[in-house]
């Protein structure tokens, strides 16, 4: 049997519209033979508003620009020293629908984070990774054509005050956590290396060949 190989592509800081409108590229022109990849990035202060998103809960943006985007769920924000993970997975190949890849997901964070004894757990009504009641990592997805874009934001060691300008997912006086504090990954690159290990190991790659940036052909 082959062994199943994930295409790792260390972006650096990009802006949220290039890194998105790429993934739809590659979503869109992927083929049965196209290698299953994991992005991984810093993307500089926005915030996102997902396809069920309601205008309402965007509540004092300022000056960092709100983007409407394709994925599901609500608004949320991103910023540096965000973690912000991207697998783009043809989940037809993998053999698994789409509530076991949030599970996955979810459950990588949540193996990751007890690795620094953190107690971090997922809520079956409500997407993302909680500990003691707030929110420490946020998910949305899209599928199309059988396969994943969009993804995962854990917050590492990052200015948190822009959250408090939105309703976070939707949820009014949702409060939020982020890793440094609790004696988690300190950098955003010390949590995309532990994060990498449960997340390849939850959807069974056996090898992570790792890419600085986009392709030329992206």
């Amino acid at each position: 049997m082959q062994e199943a190989v994930l295409q790792i592509r260390h972006l650096g800081q990009q802006d949220y519209q290039s890194v998105w409108h790429a993934m739809q590229d590659y979503t869109d022109n992927r083929d049965a033979s196209s290698p299953d990849e994991l992005w991984i990035v810093e993307h500089p202060p926005v915030f996102t508003q997902g396809q069920a998103g309601k205008s309402e809960h965007i509540l004092n943006p300022g000056d960092i620009p709100v983007i409407k985007v394709d994925r599901g769920g609500q608004v949320t924000y991103h910023g540096p020293g965000q973690l912000v993970v991207y697998p783009l997975l043809d989940i037809k190949r993998l053999k698994i629908g789409v509530r076991e890849l949030v599970t996955k997901i979810e459950q990588s964070i949540v193996d990751m984070l007890a690795q620094y004894q953190v107690k971090a757990y997922a809520k079956a009504d409500a997407p993302g990774v909680y500990v003691d009641e707030r929110k420490i990592a946020s998910l949305g997805l899209r599928i199309r054509k059988g396969c994943s874009f969009h993804g995962l934001a854990l917050n590492v060691d990052m200015d948190m005050s822009p959250f408090q300008r939105i309703n976070p997912c939707g949820y009014a006086g949702m409060e939020m956590i982020q890793c440094k504090p609790l004696g988690g990954p300190q950098t955003v690159i010390e949590a995309g290396n532990q994060l990498l290990n449960t997340l390849s190991q939850q959807l069974g790659y056996q090898q992570l060949v790792h890419h600085q940036g986009l392709t030329e052909s992206l």
